[in-house]
Order: structure tokens, then C-alpha cells, then sequence
């Protein structure tokens, strides 16, 4: 599996100035944190999981996760679950007889309502827990955590494999200022005696701005709802720190239909117009009507804040959350040269483009992380960026 695998080989070569490097579920846990990405949910009762995956439907899609809670009401439950054990094994079988390659299989989650039910789908499976890469714990909390990240051990134990776990904070003890801290610094500790098995930490926007009777509309992003910023700053806060760092992933974009805007589209038209004239024009213009103006806005807010990946619904948001996973040439450059200077005596440097000081030692955290990202999604040639991703595919199209 590789980050942008729809491309033809000319194409990573013309975009590419460090192309992105292959990775399966049995990669180290550090690359496959990084490498989640755009992380695409479908219902438990969807009744082509399988042929989809095996037809690698979805141009880009690196992980997913088949939810179990809130996408199917409490009467489908044991429909879905069956549902999901069939597939699941279907995919097993279609891997023993030849017809699909484990390598190309997304990082596959389920997302399950309790430990009991993780327990009894990974019963069920059995053989074919090895399609997983893991399971989601949804609402997550010092108190019912242990019951899930035992399960976890004891399921990773009993089928000799190694399973991991996403918990996702989206309680009232999480969002609410007069418990927040006391709860994250208690996952925090939960997390950390279990650090090897927790790929990343995810939030649930949504369930936080339901708490308060608010949903954003598609003309602002999560970052534009104070009560939520304020909440995402704390997490990072938390589990963003250096010394023993968390992937923590941005919460999900709810929008993709078209409708009438209220405020201006916050995609410039110049970078579009610039490389492909009328017809990047035109495909500026789709993005804008599938709200992926508002998305890629939010991505970008997201990245500055710390957030790596994120939770998405539909097939259209895995292209524009890759795009600007990419480093940028500048980056990549700046990040080498820091690194470098650190095995020397540090200080400050001026960067490779004249534009900015290179600090070694407040920079070096930073440096690092892009160097790794940098082996997930391939860095920019010079002269290259988002546009060149975002409109790769759409061309056919015009």
C-alpha cells in the first residue's frame, strides 16, 4: 500500500521530488500512526465492504473503519455485526485463494459500541482478525477505558496478532472546562501504560458540538466554534507533547452536497488559473460546489494546530486531506538542514530559500516529524504543490 497509488509512475516521478514509500498494517506503529490519513467511515450494514475493497473503489483510500455505533441504530445491531463478520471473513478468503493481496488492503478499524461486543465480533473472526489492523473506542474515558484496552490485550493474546487501539474522546467529561483537564491528564495516564497498542487519539467534533446544540454550517470549520477550539487546544496540549507524543487526528467534515452559499468560497482562484487556465478554473469551481473549500480549509487549520489525518464520511474528502499531507519542497529542506546542524553545535541558521532562521534546537521536534511525514506522503518537487494533486484526476473529468 502507498499514499496516492492512482497516480501512474510518470506522473509520482513529475510531482514527486521524494516519492511516498510503501507501508502495510505491519509496519511500525510510528509510521502507521502518520499514515492513517483520510480516514473513511461506512456503516456496519453496508453489504459491499468486501467487493469494494477488493475493487479498490475508492481512488487514494489508505484506512477505514466499519462502525458498528453510531451509523447503525440499536435495531440493526446484530444484523450489522453479522453483516461485518461476513464481510470480514469474505476478505479473508478472497486473501487465501489469491483474488486479493493483503498488501493492497486498507488499514482496516472497526469501531465497535463496547469491549463485550469487540470481544465477540473478534470471537466470530477469528482466522479473519488479520484482514484488522485494530478497533475504535468510541467515548471514550478514564473509567471505561481499562475495560477496552484490556479486551485489547487479551484479544491480541489469544490470537497470537497484534491489534490496535483508537480511542475516541467525545464525552461530556471531555468538553466540559470544569472536568476536562482532570479527565485528559487521566486518559493521558491510561494511554501511557498502554502506549505500544494506541495508534492515535481522535475526537468527536460532532458529539461535542452536540453537547451545546450547535453544528457548524459548511462556510466554517470546527476551529470557528470557540467551545470546540478551546477543547482541541487542550488535547493537543495533552497528548501532543514531544517527550512521549500522541498522533492526535482532526474530527470530521460533515459536508459534500451542493447548495447556495452564504459566505464568499475560501479557495483562491489565482493557483488554479495559473497552472491549468480555464480548465483548473473549472475544476476549482466542482471543489467549491462539494464544499471542499470548507474542508480544505479546515485541513489546513488542522495542520497548523498539531492534528495529523483525519475522520472523514465521503469518498471525496480522501484526495484534498492527502494533498496537503504532502511536504512541501521548503519543508523538506528546512527540516534536513536542521537536523544536520544538530549533530553539530546547533544554534541558527539561515533556511535553503533565504526566507526565514532555521532555530536547531527549538525546531528540532518539528524537523523530525516532517522528515517522517515526508517518508509517508513524498515531498513536492520545487515547483510543485497541493493543485498538482487536487487536479491530477479531476482533468478527466472536464
Amino acid at each position: 500500500m502507498r499514499h496516492f497509488n492512482y497516480l501512474t509512475e510518470e506522473s509520482v516521478k513529475d510531482i514527486f521530488y521524494r516519492e511516498p514509500m510503501n507501508f502495510t498494517k505491519e509496519s511500525s506503529k510510528e509510521l502507521l500512526a502518520l499514515s492513517l490519513g483520510a480516514t473513511l467511515y461506512m456503516p456496519g450494514t453496508r453489504s459491499a465492504i468486501c467487493s469494494e475493497i477488493i475493487a479498490q473503489k475508492h481512488d487514494g483510500l489508505v484506512s477505514m473503519v466499519i462502525d458498528l455505533e453510531d451509523a447503525v441504530s440499536d435495531k440493526e445491531v446484530e444484523q450489522a455485526e453479522m453483516n461485518v463478520i461476513n464481510q470480514l471473513q469474505q476478505l479473508s478468503e478472497s486473501i487465501d485463494l489469491g483474488t486479493c493481496n493483503v498488501d493492497d488492503l486498507p488499514l482496516i478499524f472497526i469501531r465497535v459500541r463496547s469491549y463485550l461486543q469487540m470481544k465477540h465480533v473478534a470471537d466470530n473472526l477469528s482466522k479473519a482478525l488479520s484482514v484488522l489492523t485494530g478497533f475504535v473506542f468510541p467515548k471514550f474515558t478514564r473509567f471505561n477505558g481499562s475495560e477496552y484496552l484490556t479486551a485489547l490485550h487479551e484479544i491480541n493474546e489469544k490470537y497470537s496478532i497484534r491489534l490496535y487501539g483508537m480511542p475516541i474522546l467525545e464525552s461530556p467529561e471531555v468538553i466540559y472546562k470544569e472536568s476536562r483537564i482532570t479527565e485528559l491528564i487521566g486518559i493521558k495516564k491510561l494511554l501511557d501504560e498502554n502506549y505500544d497498542l494506541i495508534l492515535n487519539v481522535r475526537m468527536g467534533a460532532t458529539d461535542f458540538c452536540g453537547l451545546f446544540g450547535i453544528r457548524r454550517s459548511s462556510d466554517y470549520t470546527i476551529y470557528d466554534i470557540s467551545v470546540v477550539r478551546d477543547c482541541i487546544a487542550d488535547m493537543v496540549n495533552i497528548f501532543g507533547r514531544s517527550e512521549k507524543e500522541y498522533i492526535v487526528s482532526g474530527p470530521v467534515w460533515e459536508y459534500f452536497y451542493k447548495s447556495e452559499r452564504v459566505m464568499k468560497p475560501q479557495l483562491r482562484e489565482t493557483p488554479f488559473e495559473n497552472i491549468l487556465g480555464k480548465e483548473g478554473l473549472a475544476i476549482r469551481k466542482e471543489m467549491i460546489n462539494q464544499y471542499l473549500d470548507g474542508l480544505i480549509k479546515e485541513v489546513m487549520m488542522d495542520k497548523n494546530n498539531g492534528l495529523t489525518g483525519k475522520t472523514i464520511i465521503h469518498p471525496t474528502h480522501i484526495k484534498p486531506v492527502h494533498a496537503f499531507s504532502v511536504v512541501s519542497y521548503e519543508e523538506y529542506m528546512d527540516a534536513v538542514s536542521i537536523l544536520e546542524s544538530m549533530e553539530g553545535e546547533g544554534g541558527v541558521l539561515k533556511s535553503h530559500f533565504s526566507n526565514k532562521m532555521n532555530e536547531m534546537k527549538p525546531h528540532y521536534n518539528w524537523a523530525k516529524k516532517i522528515l517522517n511525514k515526508a517518508k509517508v506522503y513524498g515531498v513536492f518537487h520545487e515547483q510543485n504543490s497541493y493543485i498538482d494533486l487536487l487536479t491530477e484526476q479531476e482533468l478527466i473529468h472536464i
